[in-house]
């Protein structure tokens, strides 16, 4: 996983950059917290907290690729064997198949959850180099799982991290984030999904990000969430 960068050069050629430039202060972001968030909901604990991460020194980046390699440690691919009989329902097995003629039937392959993890380290940083360099806050959470809801009347605008990861839902209002859990666990005992809602406020962004028409910040960040499992519109 590399963060890059795309920026006009002298000839008015798009060139990318694969790196911060040296040397923007970076220090190691936790990644541990970010990391366990990702797989708070799943059997499969794939990714272990330990990890490796290179590309800064002494606080700053070296102006080199930042690297996050995170093992996969906990993976069971007899837990899906019986995913060779059967596509799973909503998964992207049967598209895979059709599309390339084969599939990763241990695990899901691309088309796993588990490739979040890059996603996952790649924001711990990112949020870190926004904080640091224009004072970007950035902040999500469970806002509604099937029909629970926060109330109307919920001040989005006071949630710290604090308060979403005060439990396991990740919803910052107590008694919504119980009536949740609750929900949850409905539908888990019968071996059931349900869906949900998540919010996400930044603060402080600042301005002229994104490009005009096709690449506006606003399209950028619409094509980044429609791209995570699962997510619909």
């Amino acid at each position: 996983m590399e963060l890059s960068k795309v920026s006009d050069g002298e000839d008015g050629k798009k060139k990318k950059k694969t790196a911060p430039p040296p040397p923007s202060p970076l220090p190691p972001p936790p990644l541990s917290p970010s990391l366990s968030l990702s797989h708070t909901h799943t059997h499969a604990r794939a990714h272990s907290l330990s990890s490796s991460f290179q590309g800064v020194a002494d606080g700053v980046t070296l102006g080199t690729p930042i690297a996050i390699m995170v093992p996969n440690t906990d993976q069971k691919s007899q837990d899906y064997s019986e995913m060779a009989l059967a596509y799973r329902p909503s998964h992207a097995d049967a598209t895979y198949d059709m599309k390339y003629g084969i599939r990763a039937v241990a695990g899901g392959g691309r088309a796993s959850a588990r490739e979040t993890i890059g996603r996952v380290a790649a924001g711990a940083v990112a949020k870190k180099l926004l904080a640091t360099v224009a004072g970007t806050e950035v902040i999500a959470f469970v806002s509604r799982v099937r029909d629970v809801g926060l109330p109307a009347d919920f001040d989005e605008a006071g949630v710290t991290l604090a308060d979403v990861e005060a439990h396991p839902t990740r919803c910052p209002h107590p008694a919504a984030a119980e009536a949740m859990y609750a929900a949850i666990d409905e539908v888990r005992t019968r071996g059931d999904s349900c869906g949900g809602e998540v919010t996400c406020i930044v603060r402080g962004c600042p301005p002229g990000l994104g490009s005009p028409v096709f690449d506006k910040l606003e399209a950028e960040l619409a094509k980044a969430m429609m791209s995570l499992p699962a997510s619909k519109v």
